[in-house]
């Protein structure tokens, strides 16, 4: 049986972030919530498509 990842959960990631803002994660764990909720696929769709953050 072939494991299938979730679909990216944009919530998921903004959330793990914030946790590590107001200092309740520490960088490891934020970042394994990230990947989990599927910060490659995000990025790499926004490598796909172009995308630049606003002012460059």
């Amino acid at each position: 049986m072939a494991f299938e990842a979730p679909a990216p959960d944009l919530q998921k990631l903004i959330a793990a972030w914030q946790e590590w803002e107001r200092g309740e994660q520490a960088p490891g764990r934020v970042l394994a919530n990230m990947k989990t909720a599927g910060i490659a696929q995000i990025l790499q769709q926004l490598a796909d498509t172009g995308w630049s953050p606003a002012g460059q």
